[in-house]
């Protein structure tokens, strides 16, 4: 399967809209939150019910307890031992509990099976408290799964698409109890935090928040954290702030930075990012190793296999190595990272190619932006 390049120019190269877009600005709320405001992780462990044959198999003790531990909570007392069952799995429930929820809230979970079911497709998860980290039960979860997947094994012919020991169900859990979000800080402020913590997107902030709000006193105690001093504690007009805050447009300090994925061979750039004038030259050595095994037999068989005469299974291997011409590319000065995989392109390099090539030009000092890998 080739390998599959998508490039994705974020910013474009014309000279106009690079102007136009170092103009626009970004709304507060895009690129910070409210400090105390944070969403909250939510867990829990369950049994997945009414799969066609293809849930845990007896070697899971967990499950087989489960089973019994369900039974028994409806009067239906039955030892473990006494339980043979391939339609239940057990299963871990994540799900994220947002700020400012409210009782009866719907909640999308996700659903893992743990131990060695084959399929979750079809299954219901009986009802499950999801807990946060400490201790608290904040919501409830139950209902069909819905699966991305499918698996099918015969003989051992196997057919599988995604994940089907993975699965969702949208709106499948009811919020039980609430957080306290605190809009104060511990020094009476409303904190507001930047999502990426920068020194000169910090000032732009600090700047604009001193034009937008001239009755309050705004200090900047962190490259990542402002913190602004309300006039007053009244609720309403510290909603009034927050809802004025959000609107505020600013201007980030933008960061080169190029995001590439190994596994899946994407390259995400932004459009403008330059490279120094620099020649790449490229070559590929590609080794085949081939084996074949022939069967040697004794043409004279009047003798037994004490005269030191057998059968015998010879391997012949052969080694063939091609090395292909070195490909070469000149870039002049001002080009930018998009012409650099396009003109790749044309000479016909492979996605794994690009990235090494990308690699050695931050090395070399001619690409000026980070690479992130994943």
């Amino acid at each position: 399967m080739k390998n599959l390049l998508i490039f994705i120019a974020l910013i474009l190269s014309t000279d106009s809209v690079v102007a136009s877009s170092k103009n626009a600005g970004i709304r507060l709320k895009e690129i910070s939150r409210f400090e105390g405001v944070r969403s909250n992780a939510l867990v829990g462990y369950g049994i997945v019910v009414g799969l066609a044959n293809t849930g845990d198999s007896s070697r899971n003790r967990a499950t087989i307890q489960s089973i019994a531990n369900t039974l028994q909570a409806f009067d239906l007392n039955i030892h473990s031992n006494d339980i043979r069952s391939r339609n239940v799995a057990a299963v871990m429930i994540t799900s994220t509990l947002p700020p400012f929820s409210q009782l009866g809230d719907k909640l999308d979970v996700n659903v893992s099976s743990m131990g060695d079911a084959k399929s979750l497709v079809g299954g219901t998860l009986l009802m499950v408290p999801l807990k946060a980290p400490n201790g608290k039960v904040y919501a409830l979860a139950q209902g069909p799964i819905s699966i991305g997947g499918y698996k099918y094994d015969l003989n051992g012919n196997v057919v599988q698409k995604n994940h089907p020991t993975v699965g969702r169900i949208p709106l499948g859990a009811t919020i039980e109890n609430t957080t306290n979000e605190k809009i104060l800080n511990k020094n009476g402020n409303i904190g507001l935090i930047l999502n990426k913590p920068d020194i000169t997107t910090s000032q732009r902030v600090l700047k604009t928040l001193a034009i937008a709000l001239p009755n309050n006193k705004i200090i900047a105690s962190q490259p990542g954290k402002i913190e602004i001093e309300p006039t007053s504690q009244d609720s309403k007009q510290l909603f009034d702030v927050l809802a004025k805050l959000e609107s505020i447009v600013v201007e980030p300090d933008s960061e080169s930075v190029i995001v590439i994925n190994e596994r899946t061979g994407t390259i995400v750039s932004g459009g403008n990012i330059n490279i120094a004038p620099t020649v790449i030259s490229h070559g590929d050595i590609k080794v085949a190793i081939k084996t074949r095994f022939n069967v040697s037999q004794p043409s004279f068989i009047g003798r037994n296999e004490s005269d030191g005469i057998v059968t015998a299974i010879v391997s012949e291997t052969d080694i063939l190595v091609e090395e292909e011409n070195p490909q070469s590319v000149s870039l002049s000065e001002g080009a930018t990272v998009i012409e650099l995989v396009e003109r790749l392109q044309e000479v016909k390099l492979s996605t794994r190619d690009i990235i090494v090539i990308l690699q050695s030009l931050k090395q070399a000092g001619a690409l000026h932006a980070n690479l992130i890998l994943q």
